[in-house]
């Protein structure tokens, strides 16, 4: 793979779809006067993209945004239609979804790869990269090896070279089940913290399996931060005081 580090990215002009038009968007749009995260994956709707890439992105964005970074941009060789259905499907708002359909950034960067052998033709090595005014800075590119591997592009390793001691937010789950106030008054909580969430809403035996499994309790609302279990509303009213 191609380390493009202090040269210029490619001049590309992207066919986007925003609503019904189509709109061409070039690169000067996205670069040129900005400091832009660019993180490149091999497709829209695949695992590794859609289970950890991705929402890691969309959920350290805040953070890299106050840390000087204007933009994030999630790039693939897909066309716009898969792109702009993927990003409703992740409810990625914190990112700038990039089609290149025609690979043509991509083989610009050194970037583009045959993945004939998983039926799907030319795509993009995994790598990630902060670009400065047009100028790449810096580029974290996966190893050369089998399969797809996911090691040093990931949003955390972007940040920690931005900025080692960044905070990053905490990871919060709630699990909740419909029409209960606790639920209604927990998530507020939450929310007047300035903490996202992940909700979990009940509704099968297999969710209130799980429940069972991690919480030890079957009532709803359960609080999850960072791997610690806080219990119900008043509890976590009482957590949040006291820290």
């Amino acid at each position: 793979m191609k380390n493009m580090e202090g040269q210029k990215v490619p001049n590309v002009t992207f066919k986007t779809r925003v609503g019904d038009a189509w709109r061409d968007l070039t690169t000067d749009e996205l670069f040129k006067g900005q400091k832009v995260v660019v993180f490149a994956l091999p497709g829209a709707f695949t695992p590794t993209c859609s289970s950890s890439h991705l929402p890691r992105y969309n959920e350290l964005a805040p953070v890299l945004k106050e840390n000087g970074v204007d933009r994030i941009v999630c790039l693939s060789v897909n066309d716009t239609f898969v792109m702009n259905e993927w990003q409703k499907d992740q409810k990625a708002e914190n990112i700038t979804f990039v089609p290149d359909g025609c690979g043509t950034f991509t083989e610009g960067m050194g970037m583009l790869v045959d993945k004939a052998d998983l039926g799907f033709g030319k795509r993009s090595w995994r790598y990630s990269m902060l670009v400065n005014d047009g100028v790449v800075e810096k580029m974290f590119i996966e190893p050369e090896k089998e399969g797809d591997p996911f090691e040093v592009s990931d949003a955390d390793t972007m940040l920690n070279y931005i900025n080692p001691s960044a905070a990053k937010p905490k990871a919060v789950t709630i699990f909740t089940k419909p029409g209960c106030g606790h639920c209604a008054r927990a998530k507020s909580t939450l929310e007047k913290a300035g903490l996202s969430y992940e909700e979990i809403v009940l509704g099968s035996d297999a969710t209130y399996r799980s429940l069972r499994a991690v919480a030890g309790a079957l009532t709803a609302p359960q609080v999850f931060i960072d791997g610690q279990r806080i219990g119900g509303a008043d509890e976590l009213e009482k957590h949040l005081a006291a820290a």
